[in-house]
């Protein structure tokens, strides 16, 4: 008898389990590079709108009212959209305090979070970075 070539059951199960387990690792791996890459742009924003804070305090001695205010006189080209909430409008600022050395100056955005309610890949809230 002459034997026909082929796969036997037992390796065609071995070979979709290991194709199951790579798939699997696969998108592991992208989903998790997804919420790296957003956690980047997150950093970027909050980097560049701390920064341009910054200069807007150092030209003007004071705090910009608002986040429109940094765009309105050309801090930032525009406010940044929150990787996570898809949103502009979504951004938790802090106001500062009164100063005692000038009490006529208004309080104005001191610092700003994501308002997103999202933990990220470091256990740390969005909302805290």
């Amino acid at each position: 008898m002459r034997r026909v070539a082929g796969f036997t059951l037992i390796e065609l199960m071995i070979v979709m389990s290991l194709i199951v387990v790579l798939a699997s690792i696969g998108l592991y791996v992208q989903a998790n590079s997804q919420t790296r890459a957003r956690e980047a742009v997150l950093a970027e924003d909050l980097f560049r709108m701390r920064d341009a804070i910054d200069q807007y305090y150092a030209d003007k001695n004071r705090y910009p009212p608002s986040l429109d205010a940094l765009v309105a006189e050309r801090y930032l080209r525009a406010i940044p959209v929150d990787p996570f909430t898809n949103s502009a409008d979504t951004w938790q600022v802090t106001m500062s305090d009164a100063d005692p050395a000038n009490p006529s100056a208004e309080p104005g955005v001191f610092n700003v979070r994501s308002g997103s309610d999202r933990v990220g890949l470091d256990g740390r809230p969005y909302s805290d970075w």
